[in-house]
């Protein structure tokens, strides 16, 4: 692998017609079903759908972090360099890991080694890459602490992951991540188990790194407040395939899908009487529907809905999902 190969490529992580089944006694769970993901430097791209819609096992994949046993197929490139493949390839995947291409997770209490010290930790992954001193590693990790936000970096270093609060775990979890100046920063749902306030600052400490690295980064969530806040780009997915990509503010005031318009429309707004909720449930990836997964569920779905899988095509500004987008968004229906 080239460790310098992602500096030729324009964008820093490129999925291509990925796909990713796991066996189960019933049949195989089509967990994600041909999704196309790009992410260019310095961009922040929002990855939104409902749980189960494939967010956190699409990039799980792109990180090799899945059980030996799922079937992976299609191609994840940071740079110019393909991860997934052959024996030689999955030994460039494990070389990128944390060097290139970096995951932030949503449990840091889970993530960190309870009986060994905050700096000690930052340290290894330091080292773990780069062929410094144990030294040298030490007050590179006191400066990531400071470059996240964390008061007295020194003094925190030598403190035990019990000692710091929710937030400051979650800090340390991105001064790991974001160790070896990685390309990509994959960030999944880190600020779910935050109060309000912390989650602000969460996200300032992520923009904060995606400015300064010129990273790329994946920010996976639930939330469409905290897309509307940080979100250059936004990727919506549903029942393992993305139905809609737009800016952020697109997505929000032009929104081209019906499956992201019920997203929308079941957010408190200021004026809005009542949530409208999404009728439903989503589909039995053991056997999901024919044509269009979300027509099940569609106020607007007619019978070619039910035909082939809808491709993302231009609608607007947007790529949608929807054979009926156009007409749709003449009509007003979808806003």
């Amino acid at each position: 692998m080239s460790t310098g190969g992602g500096g030729d490529s324009t964008n820093a992580l490129e999925i291509r017609d990925l796909r990713v089944g796991f066996e189960s006694e019933s049949g195989t769970v089509q967990a994600v079903r041909g999704i196309d993901v790009t992410v260019g430097r310095g961009e922040l791209l929002g990855v939104v759908g409902e749980s189960g819609s494939g967010k956190s096992v699409t990039f799980l994949a792109a990180m090799g972090l899945l059980p030996k046993s799922a079937t992976i197929t299609g191609s994840v490139k940071v740079g110019n360099d393909e991860m997934l493949g052959d024996k030689s390839k999955s030994k460039a995947l494990r070389l990128a890991r944390g060097r290139r291409i970096a995951m932030i997770f949503q449990d840091p209490l889970s993530a960190l080694n309870p009986v060994q010290k905050i700096g000690e930790q930052v340290a290894e992954m330091v080292r773990s890459h780069q062929e410094v001193s144990r030294a040298a590693a030490q007050a590179r990790a006191v400066e990531l602490l400071d470059l996240v936000g964390i008061p007295q970096p020194s003094a925190r270093a030598d403190q035990y992951p019990h000692e710091f609060s929710g937030g400051m775990r979650q800090r340390v979890m991105i001064a790991m991540a974001v160790a070896n100046d990685p390309e990509v920063l994959i960030a999944d749902e880190p600020t779910t188990a935050l109060d309000v306030t912390v989650q602000a600052q969460i996200l300032d400490v992520v923009q904060r790194v995606q400015h300064e690295l010129n990273a790329g980064v994946v920010f996976i969530t639930h939330d469409l407040g905290v897309v509307a806040r940080i979100a250059d780009r936004v990727q919506v997915m549903y029942a393992g395939r993305s139905v809609e990509q737009a800016s952020a503010d697109d997505i929000f005031y032009r929104p081209t899908h019906p499956y992201t318009a019920g997203l929308l429309a079941s957010l408190p707004a200021t004026g809005r009487v009542r949530l409208i909720p999404i009728a439903g449930s989503p589909p039995n990836m053991l056997d999901p529907p024919s044509g269009c997964a979300f027509r099940v569920r569609c106020g607007h779905a007619i019978a070619e809905c039910a035909g082939a899988i809808p491709e993302l095509r231009p609608t607007g500004a947007a790529l949608s999902a929807c054979i009926r987008a156009d007409e749709l968004v003449a009509l007003g229906a979808v806003l």
